[in-house]
């Protein structure tokens, strides 16, 4: 491998010639070799970072044209279009496991933007510091970054995946109009529910998730950027933290605000806890779901079997002709995932000392993975399981007609307890409830069917 020499504060470093990084990445490259080529940082946040470094140096040319010139802003804003376009992924191959202030990751940006603007240029006329960096720092791009990718993550990936989900529902509902069956509490046999509001249910869950989300996409869009070390703005012009936020929102088209206070975009990370809470519920929401529909789907013989499910794959090496729920299982295994994210995000965010957080990068890992593993997940069950629902009507109507609860519906007409002997009777005996019921004396059995009208009961 043929290298070149570059340089730092600390002094010369080799790196790879056909790579546009610089000292400061090479040296982050080989003190921290934990999970290099797996756990990298989230092609979401170096996108982000081509976006607000885009962003930064427009409103430097507009505020500091003397030090951002017009040839310096042309050769920035194009290296920073292929790092958001992802031409140069490549070059951008730092870990999670860094600095917990992103710091490595920040001056990878810059490095990598400066170079390939030289390279545009023809000559050599950016610095990553001086230029790339201008009038920021660090402690408040990795925040910044943070917030454009979660906001784009949840507006762009969960939530057009969960109103996939929640137009299927409601497909569903539609098509099972009518068909009533027997509801159930506690693992239990409970009074009737059509099938249509059970999964009206389904739907209505994932539809308050995504308005939980969108009220929490607020507060992340307000941005660090213009804080530079401490919050204090140093070495920022006047307005740069206003006019760096509007370009961030015209590149993104989503609506960005420079954050009120800098000393706490800094250090808190509450907007990202409360985000990822969202996503949470929403998690929790699809591994109920999916619980729910892989128990209606159980048997096919000896299990509710009141639902039909598509069969995607042979579900056993042993066992011939097994078929699994295999989309609900990745469901409930993602959600497990996204509540462990929870804990460590939440944990991580505990962490900020003084004017910083310096558990950026996992909180940023954590966030990202939970909301394209979720997003992903929900969009392959609706793919692969959802839309292939179907209602098994006899052996609903069987469950149904076999359920003692059924009861329920005598209580105006013998009271709780004769009702409740009914079904004790019912069950001890493994009669009829109407059987039981004349039994015990408490109607005749043309009372019995004047009364006892199992679809009126939803």
């Amino acid at each position: 491998m043929e290298y070149r020499i570059e340089h730092d504060s600390m002094g010369e470093v080799r790196v790879p010639a056909d790579k546009y990084w610089a000292a400061q990445t090479e040296r982050s490259r080989g003190n921290f070799p934990i999970g290099v080529g797996i756990e990298t940082m989230p092609k979401e946040i170096i996108r982000a970072f081509g976006i607000l470094k885009k962003a930064a140096a427009r409103a430097n040319h507009a505020l500091k044209p003397e030090k951002m010139t017009a040839g310096k802003l042309e050769a920035i804003c194009k290296a920073a279009d292929e790092v958001i376009s992802g031409t140069l992924d490549a070059h951008f191959p730092l870990v999670v496991w860094q600095t917990g202030s992103g710091t490595q990751s920040n001056m990878n940006a810059n490095e990598v933007i400066a170079n390939r603007a030289n390279e545009i240029a023809g000559e050599k006329l950016c610095h990553p510091n001086d230029d790339i960096n201008m009038s920021q720092s660090s402690n408040d791009t990795f925040p910044t970054a943070m917030h454009i990718s979660a906001v784009t993550a949840l507006e762009d990936c969960l939530i057009p995946a969960a109103e996939g989900l929640i137009e299927t529902f409601r497909v569903l509902e539609a098509e099972n109009e009518g068909i009533v069956k027997s509801g159930r509490t506690h693992l239990q046999d409970a009074v009737p529910i059509s099938f249509s509001q059970e999964i009206s249910g389904w739907r209505s869950s994932l539809e308050r998730d995504v308005e939980l989300v969108r009220l929490a996409m607020k507060p992340l869009s307000e941005l660090a950027l213009g804080g530079t070390a401490v919050g204090t703005g140093l070495n920022a012009p006047a307005g740069f933290s206003e006019k760096v936020a509007e370009e961030i929102s015209v590149l993104t088209g989503k609506s960005f605000v420079t954050a009120p206070n800098k000393y706490h975009a800094l250090t808190s990370k509450d907007e990202i806890v409360f985000a990822h809470g969202a996503v949470k519920a929403m998690a929790a929401d699809m591994m109920k779901i999916a619980n729910d529909v892989r128990w209606l789907a159980g048997g096919p013989r000896c299990g509710l079997g009141e639902i039909r499910i598509p069969e995607n794959e042979p579900g056993s090496s042993i066992m011939p002709g097994k078929v699994n729920p295999t989309q609900c299982e990745q469901v409930t295994m993602v959600a497990v995932q996204v509540m462990g994210n929870d804990a460590a995000i939440g944990f991580a965010a505990s962490q900020g000392n003084f004017e910083l957080n310096v558990f950026m990068p996992v909180i940023a890992y954590n966030f990202l993975q939970s909301v394209r593993l979720l997003s992903e997940s929900i969009t392959s069950f609706r793919n692969n399981c959802a839309v292939g629902i179907k209602a098994d009507k006899e052996k609903m109507r069987h469950n149904l007609y076999n359920s003692l609860m059924l009861v329920t519906a005598l209580n105006p007409y013998i009271g709780y307890e004769n009702a409740a002997k009914t079904a004790k009777l019912a069950y001890k005996e493994n009669i009829s409830l109407k059987e039981a019921c004349v039994k015990l004396g408490f109607l005749s059995a043309e009372r019995f069917d004047e009364v006892f009208h199992p679809e009126e009961m939803v």
